[in-house]
């Protein structure tokens, strides 16, 4: 056991010594990597493991993962072996790579690393995340999987899973993100998410702003992509919520056709999920969406599995509440808009509770467009920061909330800001950490070190 342990820590040592954007605190230098050359090579030199299944796109700002958790669940309750990739992961690098439901093994990560070393000789300058997205495309294959959900890992033009051609492509909500990379408006964003619309392959579009939607639709029609746009073909509305779940109902407002068939919401239909806040429905309602079409290539899905699939959706620190009396939410938001979202789900589910907030985020973020939405609904704030190369000085961070006229304390390591929250909360307040996904996670293990867990 210890030698395996030893092999694995050894091939994460040599996947991270090549570039990692998701470790640099600035990606100034990024253009000159993102590109698709290199993944094409890998690929060749694999012998094309990624078309070697069907495959599910998504791409998108916020949601990208739960929603392709939903497709994937489904499937899986159907029947299918399902290849699932995403990122970042929470604790261990093993989550990003799964089917049906299981992580890859540390094994299995073993032996697909040995096989890329010497693949990284001939593809110069190959990067962390494309080594990822290679051996996940290459687990799928071996594993013969009946398909595979690929979530983007940054954009979606340029991104190393941006090689596939799906049988779907999916794209969730727009907002402003990494703007040193993708662009310093919607219209720019929305471009580099819709990359990943392909020739005649239909695609999904979740509700979006005016802007995004406009360059959306102009890249699917100059590529002669079908689309369903969910604010326009499907009504969906949350009809019930507790905080272990939230109710549903759908309908497809198409009419049937060579392209749509009969839907299996041609009438109104309720469908219910574990994942708590409305835009988990939204994200739930272009999953169904995307599963139809799926089901149009051939899929065999029924509404019994789409519903197995949604209820069985678990997807940590998405407004994730640990502990109801007092709550402690956690949430990987990490952007204005994000933070909204978080707002309106304090208000639905906790409405008038008083909130200290833990906030931790990446030097690279938003922040002003974050804290703008989040501190007027939190009494006190903790400002902390997670291990991660990218995260903000707790100091620096406690200064800037300062200066939008909130009360700050900084603390570092998190444990210690931990510790603070729960003090100052105490009997009759919540607790809210969010800012970035690296903090929510550490909060989960500090929290669990200490009792508390679901």
């Amino acid at each position: 056991m210890q030698d395996l342990e030893a092999k694995y820590q050894d091939s994460l040592d040599f996947i991270y010594s090549f570039v990692d954007f998701s470790m640099k605190r600035h990606v100034d230098d990024a253009h000159r990597f993102f590109k698709l050359d290199r993944m094409n090579q890998l690929m060749a030199l694999m012998d094309y493991p990624h078309k070697r299944y069907p495959s599910v796109h998504v791409a998108g700002t916020k949601g990208k993962g739960s929603t392709a958790s939903f497709i994937a669940q489904a499937l899986i309750a159907a029947g299918y072996k399902v290849g699932l990739y995403t990122s970042p992961h929470l604790v261990e690098e093993t989550e990003r790579i799964r089917i049906n439901g299981e992580d890859i093994s540390k094994t299995d990560f073993v032996t697909l690393t040995e096989k890329l070393r010497p693949l990284t000789v001939e593809v110069k300058e190959v990067t962390t995340f494309e080594l990822f997205t290679a051996m996940a495309m290459q687990y799928f294959a071996d594993n013969q999987v009946d398909i595979a959900v690929f979530e983007v890992g940054l954009g979606g033009r340029l991104d190393a899973t941006n090689v596939i051609t799906p049988l779907v492509s999916v794209i969730t909500s727009i907002s402003y993100d990494h703007v040193a990379v993708l662009g310093n408006t919607l219209t720019e964003i929305a471009f580099e998410k819709g990359g990943i619309i392909k020739p005649d392959v239909p695609v999904v579009i979740a509700p979006q702003k005016d802007e995004p939607l406009k360059e959306l639709l102009r890249i699917a029609a100059e590529r002669h992509a079908p689309q369903v746009l969910l604010q326009q073909d499907y009504t969906f509305e949350e009809i019930a919520h507790s905080l272990q779940s939230q109710t549903f109902r759908l309908q497809n407002l198409q009419k049937p056709d060579a392209f749509t068939r009969k839907s299996l919401a041609s009438k109104p239909i309720t469908l219910e999920i574990s994942l708590l806040g409305f835009h988990q429905v939204q994200n739930a309602a272009t999953a169904f969406a995307a599963l139809e079409i799926l089901g149009q290539k051939g899929f065999k899905l029924s509404l019994k599995s789409i519903r197995e699939g949604f209820e069985h959706v678990v997807w940590p620190t998405r407004f994730e509440v640990l502990r109801q009396n007092p709550p402690i939410v956690l949430d990987s938001a990490h952007n204005g808009d994000s933070m909204e979202k978080i707002v309106a789900s304090l208000d639905e589910y906790f409405p008038g509770l008083p909130f200290v907030l833990v906030f931790g985020c990446s030097a690279d973020k938003q922040l002003s467009s974050m804290l703008d939405a989040i501190l007027p609904r939190v009494d006190e704030v903790i400002a902390t920061q997670s291990l991660h190369p990218r995260a903000k000085d707790a100091q620096e961070l406690a200064v800037a909330i300062r200066e939008k006229g909130k009360a700050a304390e900084a603390y570092n390591p998190a444990e210690l800001g931990m510790a603070r929250a729960l003090e100052l909360a105490g009997t009759g307040k919540g607790i809210l950490v969010t800012g970035s996904i690296f903090i929510a996670s550490a909060a989960r293990v500090i929290l669990a070190e200490m009792g508390i867990s679901k």
